[in-house]
């Protein structure tokens, strides 16, 4: 296997981990910030039925690393890898070395797991090595691993990234906010938007500005699109008009994939204004200083933002530049073409 497939089989197994991973944060992110939003406080609440939601969503956010490096294994070495993947993950991430330890966890595991049914069993064998032999080496192996020379490492360069973004000034940050905004918005819950919005949902204890930022640049784009569809009716088919009203509703509760049927259907000038109006909101809230506590985007997080303001009207801002690019370059929409495509059609046919 050449360096090109290498690289591109860990892409597929690293993909496979984040979207396993994923429920995690979305119920525990939702039930998290729910939790907060019903107490009517920007704290977490210690008492009543609340605290007890609050529990349950804090479960969601505890297991979603050792899910990543489980589901990692998982994908690499079948059902055998998955206990070495979530016990090595769950290592990583109490020794500090957080959500790139919880990778490294999980591709140990799988692939250690992987060479070891490369060893041929007997056939009375095989059931044991499934659930004995191959998940007890496995664990074996990224257990030392995590505990006793890699985790560590891993933390320190964690701790190091840490450090340097916290300490970034505003204007240093602007460069970054632009990435992950133009990266959140790109391609709207995909490979690319994944990777923006895990950076930031793992360090959302230690960076909330992180998460300050991608949460808007989240629901700019169904925001925007939605918007763009109440402000320009004439550039929009009667369908997309009605998709609007959906849009606008996944952008408050942070689902980007809201605006994935206009950018289906016109890519060239959709996708570039929603990565233009993400990038802005990012920017925004990163400037505004926002923090949001919960590993989720959208207005539903707003009872655990600090810097409410910021974040609201870095939102505002970024769906309307998304909006107001849409008005400018969607042209405006024409169903004669369709009726002309089958006058022709039929003449055609007849002349036949």
């Amino acid at each position: 296997m050449n360096n090109k497939n290498i690289v591109s089989h860990m892409k597929q197994h690293l993909m496979t981990g984040t979207s396993f991973m994923i429920p995690f944060v979305v119920a525990g992110g939702i039930l998290f910030a729910m939790s907060v939003m019903l107490s009517g406080e920007a704290a977490v609440p210690e008492s009543g039925w609340l605290a007890g939601l609050n529990q349950i969503g804090a479960a969601g956010l505890a297991l979603f690393i050792p899910a990543l490096g489980g589901y990692i294994a998982y994908s690499i070495s079948d059902k055998p890898g998955i206990a070495p993947g979530f016990i090595g993950a769950y290592l990583a991430n109490e020794v500090g070395a957080g959500f790139l330890g919880g990778i490294v966890a999980g591709f140990i595991a799988g692939y250690t797991v992987y060479y070891l049914k490369k060893i041929k069993l007997r056939s009375e064998y095989r059931t044991i090595g499934t659930i004995f032999i191959y998940p007890l080496v496995g664990t074996l192996v990224v257990g030392i691993a995590m505990v006793f020379f890699i985790g560590y490492p891993i933390a320190g360069v964690m701790t190091f990234l840490t450090e340097w973004l916290n300490n970034m000034s505003g204007a240093a940050k602007v460069p970054l906010g632009g990435i992950l905004g133009a990266m959140t918005a790109f391609d709207m819950g995909g490979p690319i938007n994944k990777v923006a919005c895990t950076f930031a949902q793992t360090q959302v204890n230690t960076l909330p500005y992180l998460m300050g930022g991608v949460g808007v640049a989240i629901c700019v784009p169904p925001l925007g699109l939605g918007l763009a569809t109440l402000l320009f009716p004439k550039k929009f088919s009667p369908a997309e008009r009605d998709s609007g009203k959906a849009s606008i509703l996944m952008g408050c509760v942070g689902i980007t994939e809201g605006a994935i049927p206009f950018a289906t259907a016109d890519p060239v000038r959709v996708i570039p204004s929603l990565v233009v109006g993400s990038v802005v909101g990012n920017i925004m809230a990163f400037l505004f200083g926002c923090l949001n506590h919960a590993p989720w985007g959208g207005l539903i997080v707003l009872p655990v933002v600090e810097g409410k303001l910021g974040y609201l009207i870095s939102v505002i801002c970024g769906a309307i530049v998304v909006a107001v690019l849409m008005g400018i370059l969607k042209p405006k929409y024409n169903n004669e073409d369709l009726s002309t495509v089958s006058e022709e059609f039929d003449l055609d046919f007849e002349q036949l």
